[in-house]
């Protein structure tokens, strides 16, 4: 038997008044144009949180800090699994920008059901809203 691929991925649950920050990925992305939580794929060397900055600041322009996990799923994909961690975090400065998503918004948890999410993202969503 295979040995299937396990990637580690965090992710950015920023809030603000009432709303999250989502992004869109590129159109040449795996997984091109579903949105997501801001946030990409942990090297061998990094932490969680030095991960989540690097990430954010590349995708957003922005510096975040990392508040505590509060999400874990792991979501199996055709050719590996993705370990996705969730982390509440905070914008500390910049302005954000889309360097390297398609797009990004700011909407409410009610609103989630308008963007198509990744699988992972999607199944981290329900277990964040109760919903499995």
């Amino acid at each position: 038997m295979e040995m299937v691929r396990t990637i580690r991925v965090v992710a950015a649950v920023i809030e603000q008044d009432g709303r999250y920050l989502i992004t869109q990925r590129r159109p040449t992305a795996v997984l091109p144009m579903l949105w997501e939580f801001p946030g990409g794929r942990v090297e061998e060397t990094e932490t969680d949180a030095a991960a989540l900055k690097r990430e954010v600041r590349h995708r957003l322009d922005v510096e975040i800090e990392v508040g505590q996990l509060i999400s874990f799923v792991s979501h199996p994909y055709e050719r590996y699994v993705v370990d996705l961690y969730l982390y509440e975090c905070h914008i500390k400065s910049g302005e954000l920008a889309s360097l390297a998503v398609n797009a990004f918004r700011w909407v409410t948890s009610a609103e989630f059901d308008r963007y198509p999410f990744t699988p992972a993202d999607e199944a981290s969503m329900n277990k964040l809203l109760g919903m499995t």
